[in-house]
């Protein structure tokens, strides 16, 4: 399943949309489709900083949770 339809029907349905996402910069999150669904619904993504394990595990982790559900 692609990688945005599963936050929108597994996390964004029951939520509501979300203001900010943090990447690790993977692909997945970078693609046209992310920069549209940015545009249209007016949210903003942010990318973690390069060499910086800790914001890159928890990216890592919320990427596995979204995966496990």
């Amino acid at each position: 399943m692609d990688t945005a339809l599963l936050i929108w029907n597994r996390v964004m349905s029951w939520t509501g949309i979300f203001t900010n996402i943090i990447s690790n910069r993977a692909p997945k999150f970078t693609s046209a489709l992310w920069t549209n669904l940015h545009q249209l619904f007016g949210t903003k993504l942010s990318f973690s900083t390069a060499y910086h394990p800790q914001t890159d595990g928890l990216a890592e982790r919320m990427i596995q949770t979204l995966e496990d559900m």
